[in-house]
């Protein structure tokens, strides 16, 4: 064979393998990606929408805010007779609220009012103790508070009264502002229904002087929230300043608990030998037993002592292996701490993304309440009462629904994933940073809009295929709790915790892959698949980074949640009652660890950002001509500083190699060997 041909197929082959190898070119160029998944997500936003126009057109809504009687009429409007439905059909233009003959009757297990319901025109303000009462307020006001069929001036004569009129006393009420209920203005039956769910509480008087102490503090508890919103705002621009202490510190307690556990479990060992070798010449045939036991005993000091032993010799491999890595931590928060100065919207971001969420959510709670009134008609056999029920295949919109809360909700976070990470993308690889765009967060935002709302909608759905299952799981397991077996409860507990490892695993790389199309504008399989490599490329900085770094700042999450303890504490002391002090402490140091844990997380995702672009940087370029590096100043004395160790301890390596060689060409020759 011609080997010119031959050379021209091998070129042909490097530049084919060469043009398909992934490229990273961050910034350049800008197409939309995963538009199958974007089309796919809004279809189904559509039939999340589709499902509130269904429950609206039904008449589910208006018997929500209107309320409906216990005979399918809704209040405040002409209904429709139902079929098979006594008292069905009336007009009830005039009769705007939702009357309980027993308000307190209350199923606790399905959480609602067992009583029969009625619409009237007025609610009682004023407590009614006799059936005249009732009589005089249905002949004054023009409102029957019983049974439609009733005659309001036979009330007291009548003999259906017991079952049909309110239950005496009828305690005083008022309507729902919106809801057009008759609620008892003393909510005393309510409280019991609390207590039930609350059952920590055994002592009413215990829970009023809970809620007193936050009535009276409600000033005290806004303040501390606000001031751990502050403390949160603040740690995430001055965490770069400390972060090298709480990291070194960490590694020094670690390293010193673990030197110390070793020794007082040798000590132990030691101690208990000496103690056994002391007694043994004292044995006899009644403590012989008693031997026995402190030779077990001090066996399984020893395998205590060999495995802590063991531990902390690991212990101290890794920290010595690792401690490069740990100085990349610290010089990945500095930088974070850089991209929180050049970019002050990004603290911004937890509240966008929570306004979002709770709007959602607020639609996602009206839209389930609008299904509970939706549906046809049914009799409940047990209480007589007329419900409104979804039958055949419209009782799976209500899992459609539940489906839907979750990846929408997931599509939400992951917008802000890729917003953050647009936006750290843009500072890392502009060498100029004078010359960032005036918003880098709205431009990082337009660009999601564009360009990549496909890719986030395929990321969530992902965790949403782990998430749902996992939820069902958990729900079964509730249900199941008491009444299945221990196996059937080791395996659900099982597979409980194996979706939750499974999705901690995919929301990271998700994040991850969101960072790779925030720099290459690629699609999310791809995305992901880049900075896979990236990742099993760098394993020991990841597993430093996430180790290191998470711990650092659940260290600042625990600041600012004792910081606001301590302030709440100072300001609460005025009040002498410490049992009122419970309430508002707990509730302001949720808040607190809340807003915390809200904020670091930007932080955690900017460092995880960070650390990608970095390491993209140090494997396509070298700080020669033309492959200049991208890093900020401090990520580049890291660099520097690795080479600068690589080259001494290379330099030693080639000096041990010079000596041996040198040693091998000085060995005298064997005796015998020479010639005669």
């Amino acid at each position: 064979m011609d080997p010119k041909r031959l050379s021209t197929g091998s070129q042909q082959v490097r530049l084919r393998i060469k043009r398909t190898k992934r490229e990273w070119r961050p910034l350049e160029d800008r197409s939309c990606t995963d538009m199958p998944w974007f089309l796919l997500f809004t279809v189904f936003c559509v039939g999340m929408g589709s499902i509130c126009g269904f429950t609206i057109v039904t008449g589910g809504a208006a018997r929500l805010v209107y309320g409906y009687d216990s005979y399918g009429n809704t209040c405040g409007q002409r209904n429709e007779q139902i079929e098979g439905v006594r008292l069905s059909g009336m007009d009830h233009t005039d009769r705007k609220y939702v009357f309980f003959l027993d308000p307190c009757n209350i199923d606790i297990v399905q959480r609602k009012i067992k009583s029969l319901a009625l619409c009237v025109s007025l609610c009682p303000s004023e407590e009614m103790k006799t059936y005249q009462d009732l009589k005089s307020f249905a002949m004054v006001n023009g409102s029957e508070l019983c049974s439609y069929e009733l005659a309001g001036h036979k009330y007291p004569g009548l003999p259906e009264r017991f079952s049909k009129c309110p239950k005496l006393p009828v305690p005083p009420s008022k309507a729902l502002p919106v809801f057009n209920r008759c609620t008892p203005v003393d909510i005393s039956c309510y409280a019991k229904f609390a207590q039930a769910v609350v059952t920590f509480v055994s002592d009413n008087s215990v829970l009023h002087r809970l809620i007193a102490g936050v009535m009276a503090s409600k000033e005290i508890i806004i303040g501390l929230c606000l001031l751990a919103l502050v403390l949160s705002m603040i740690l995430m621009v001055i965490i770069r300043y400390i972060s090298a202490v709480l990291v070194w510190i960490l590694t020094a307690l670690v390293v010193l608990g673990s030197l110390a556990g070793t020794s007082v479990l040798w000590w132990l060992y030691i101690d208990h030998r000496l103690y056994a070798n002391d007694t043994t010449t004292k044995v006899t045939k009644e403590s012989s037993q008693e031997a026995e036991m402190s030779r077990d005993s001090g066996q399984a000091l020893l395998v205590y002592a060999i495995s802590a032993t063991v531990f902390t010799v690991i212990l101290l491999l890794l920290m010595l292996f690792m401690r490069k890595r740990v100085a990349l931590t610290i010089a990945l928060f500095h930088v974070a701490g850089k991209v929180f100065i050049h970019l002050p919207l990004l603290t911004l971001q937890p509240f966008c993304t929570f306004l979002a969420l709770l709007l959602f959510w607020i639609y996602w709670v009206l839209v389930l309440l609008f299904l509970g009134t939706t549906g046809n008609p049914v009799q409940n056999e047990e209480t007589g009462l007329t419900e409104f029920r979804l039958i055949g295949l419209l009782q799976y919109l209500t899992w459609y629904h539940a489906v839907g809360l979750v990846w929408i909700s997931e599509f939400i976070l992951a917008c802000q994933q890729m917003t953050v990470a647009g936006a750290v993308v843009t500072y890392y690889f502009t060498r100029d940073k004078n010359r960032l765009p005036v918003t880098p967060i709205l431009s990082s935002v337009l660009r999601l809009v564009r360009y990549h709302l496909g890719t986030v909608a395929k990321g969530s759905f992902i965790i949403t295929l782990v998430k749902v299952p996992r939820l069902v799981l958990m729900y079964i397991h509730n249900q199941l709790k008491g009444k299945e077996n221990a196996c059937a409860r080791c395996m659900l507990k099982t597979c409980i915790c194996c979706l939750w490892c499974l999705e901690k695993c995919l929301n990271y790389l998700n994040q991850n892959a969101y960072a790779a199309t925030a720099i290459n504008s690629t699609s999310f399989c791809t995305s992901a698949r880049d900075a896979f490599v990236i990742l099993v490329e760098n394993a020991l900085r990841v597993a430093a980074i996430n180790a290191v770094g998470d711990f650092v700042l659940f260290l600042g999450k625990i600041l600012i949640v004792t910081s606001t303890a301590f302030a709440g504490v100072l300001l609460l002391n005025y009040q002498r009652d410490y049992a009122e002090w419970l309430l508002p402490l707990i509730i302001v140091c949720l808040f607190a660890f809340l807003v915390a844990h809200c904020f670091l997380s930007i932080f955690e995702i900017v460092v995880d950002v960070l650390f990608l672009c970095f390491a993209i940087d140090t494997k396509y370029n070298d700080g020669t001509p033309g492959k200049e590096f991208y890093m900020d100043k401090a990520l580049m004395e890291f660099v520097e500083s690795s080479r600068r160790l690589e080259r001494v301890v290379e330099r030693g390596r080639s000096r041990v190699k010079e000596a041996v060689s040198e040693g091998a060409e000085m060995k005298p020759m064997a005796p015998g060997t020479s010639s005669a």
